[in-house]
Order: C-alpha cells, then structure tokens, then sequence
C-alpha cells in the first residue's frame, strides 16, 4: 500500500514560513521565556545553572509528578514524557496495533492516528460527530463501526477542529462502546485547559475505564509548542510498554524542555498560562465570529466550546485546498483545509491571536473571496 502523508502537517511545512499571517495554526500565540519565567530571579538562576545532559529518558520526575496532579488517581508512574503528543501517539499505535487490528476514529478529527494506523496496514472506521446537530457525537455511528476487530477507540476531546467538547453521557458511550469489546480508548486532551465557555476544565477519559491512555501536550492550553514536550498517562505496565518504543524512536526530550514545562505545570505558575490561553480564545473568537457575520451567508459554522479554532463551512464552488492555496498565494494567509480533516468546504481558522493580526488577516481573505465570488 503506498505512503499516505500526513495531509496537514504536509501543507503547515509548506506555506507555514511563507506567509505573512498562519491562522493554521491551533494554539494561541505562543509565549515568550521572559513571560513564562516572569520576575523569579531564583528560577533563571537555576535556568542558567542547568546542566545540558541527558534528563530521566521518560521524563524528569518534577515534570511528571506535576502531570500526574493533573489526573484523578494518577501518579508519576502513570506517566511518560514524550517529544510532543505527535511523538506519544506514534509509539501508541505501534505498541497496541497487530495486523488485522482495526482502529474506530471519531471525524472529523486531527488525523495523525489515522493515518499511522492506515500506513501500518490497519483498517480505520469513522464514526461522525454531526454537522447538523452542533458537532454532537453520533452514538449510533460509534456502535456501528466499534466490532470485535477493534483494538483502537480514538477521540479527541475537546476536539480539533470543531471545538466540541463531548458530554458526559457522550464520555459514558465511548467507555461503554469500548469496554464490549475489550478496546483501548486513545484520547488526545491536548486542549484541556482551552476551554472557552466554562471555567472548570473538561474532564479526561483517564480514570473511567480501565484501558485508556490520556494525552496532552504543552501546545495548546499552555501556548508553549516549541517545547516539544508531550505525555501518555495510563496504567504502569502498559506505560513501561510504551517506554520501550520512546527508547527506539527519540530517546528523550531536552533537559531544557523538561525543566521549563516542570515550571510551567507547577501549581503556581500553571493558573497564569490557562488564564492566558483562555483570554486569547475568549477576546479572539468575537474578531472572527463578527467578520463572518458580515460575510453575507458565506459561512455556515457553530461556534467553538474549546480551543483557538473553528471549524467553518464556507458556501463558494471551490475545493478547500484550492482555496487554501490561493489564499496562501494571493493574500498571504494561511487557513486549513477541510479536506485535511475529512471534510470539504470547510476551513479551520485559528483566532488566538491579537486583533491587529485577525483583522488584517481576515481583510485580506475578504479581498480574495470577493474576487472568487
């Protein structure tokens, strides 16, 4: 079977370094050091002083101790640091995917599992959260395409690209469709945190089932990407499993990048960074959502609970990559395609950002969707 690439990160290398504005882009602006690290002196200190070795290869134990606190019933044993979520789910799929395994995945959705699981040879079965009910899981769907082939259950929640956030009862369908047939739930909760009608955090899978591996990483609600520092939490011996893959694929991440998201997870510093994100996402979205309003009936969309994007169905007679490029090309904005996420006539477009930015973003996409009009 040939080589399926991974559609969008493939087109983030391509135009995200050419264009003057990347509304591709899912996190809000990522922070400066001088902001993470603030005015503790003691704190640069010990920066300065750090010693650039090798740290603890499945994370050093301050970092995972302060993930665990993010996890009801966690503990640093149920933990392991990986380069990025990007890094965890690869190590996922090859530890738990055998030949003739399928994996059942929710879409629209961030589709890197996807197509690991594709290119290793595996079956992926969609199940659909519906357009025309506010992105609301289709339980039907999931117990239809859930069987007894099924190893994989992969959610995202909040979900990328529309910013749903699953209900409990939508959480209980998941485990219950799961728990028949002895599957794994891989949940990817790197927008935990982003939340951005409610002040309480979504809950994680972790802890209602017993074979659930939870993932987050330090992009998205922390606005810290290049970091690269992502975990798994789930039980000890499959965590020793995937440890093993970590060995054979980046060792570990920098001693640098343990060190900063310690910092950033620790009690009192992590508050400052959620409240940061939800600002971006809560000052942000009101910039895009009254340009579209203005739009005529261009735009068909339900508003984001979650993360710095939405996910937005546009009415013109073009394919999405198309239009993507063109808007790339002609007004030096870069949008994701729908087609990167399963679905046509659609963009996701990131809001966390400044207004300055939105607004002369989004005054150049008019331009050219008035020309294509």
């Amino acid at each position: 079977m040939a080589f399926q690439p991974f559609e969008l990160e493939y087109h983030q290398s391509l135009w995200e370094q050419e264009v003057d504005y990347n509304l591709t882009e899912s996190g809000v602006h990522p922070m400066r050091l001088d902001e993470l690290i603030g005015d503790d002196q003691g704190k640069l200190a010990e920066l300065l002083a750090t010693e650039i070795n090798y740290p603890h290869v499945n994370g050093i134990p301050a970092l995972r101790e302060n993930i665990a606190r993010l996890y009801d019933g966690a503990a640093v044993e149920n933990v392991l640091v990986t380069v990025g979520a990007a890094e965890a789910n690869n190590i996922i799929m090859q530890t738990l995917l055998e030949p003739g395994d399928e994996m059942a995945s929710q879409t629209p959705t961030y589709k890197q599992v996807w197509g690991l699981a594709s290119n290793a040879g595996n079956v992926v079965r969609p199940f659909h959260l519906r357009s025309d009910a506010g992105w609301a899981l289709d339980i039907e769907d999931l117990n239809t395409q859930v069987n007894a082939n099924t190893k994989i259950v992969a959610v995202v929640n909040p979900n990328n690209p529309t910013g749903y956030i699953l209900t409990e009862p939508e959480m209980d369908a998941v485990v219950a469709a799961a728990d028949r047939v002895g599957a794994w739930i891989l949940a990817d909760e790197v927008y935990r945190g982003a939340e951005r009608l409610r002040s309480d955090e979504t809950p994680s899978f972790f802890g209602r089932y017993d074979k659930v591996l939870a993932l987050g990483s330090m992009s998205k609600a922390y606005g810290l990407p290049g970091l690269r520092i992502g975990w798994v939490v789930g039980p000890p011996q499959t965590i020793e499993d995937l440890w093993r893959r970590h060995e054979y694929t980046t060792i570990t991440a920098t001693m640098l990048s343990n060190t900063l998201a310690a910092h950033a997870l620790s009690p009192d510093v992590r508050p400052r960074l959620i409240d940061r994100t939800r600002t971006y996402i809560r000052s942000g979205f009101p910039v895009l959502e009254q340009w579209m309003q203005s739009q005529n009936g261009l735009f068909t969309y339900t508003a984001p609970q979650a993360s710095a994007v939405s996910f937005v169905r546009y009415h013109l007679d073009i394919n999405s990559i198309e239009l993507m490029e063109t808007l790339c090309r002609d007004a030096s904005v870069f949008v994701g395609a729908g087609d990167s996420f399963g679905m046509d006539h659609h963009l996701r477009i990131a809001f966390g950002q400044e207004h300055d930015v939105l607004n002369e973003a989004f005054s150049r996409i008019q331009k050219v969707l008035e020309s294509l009009a």
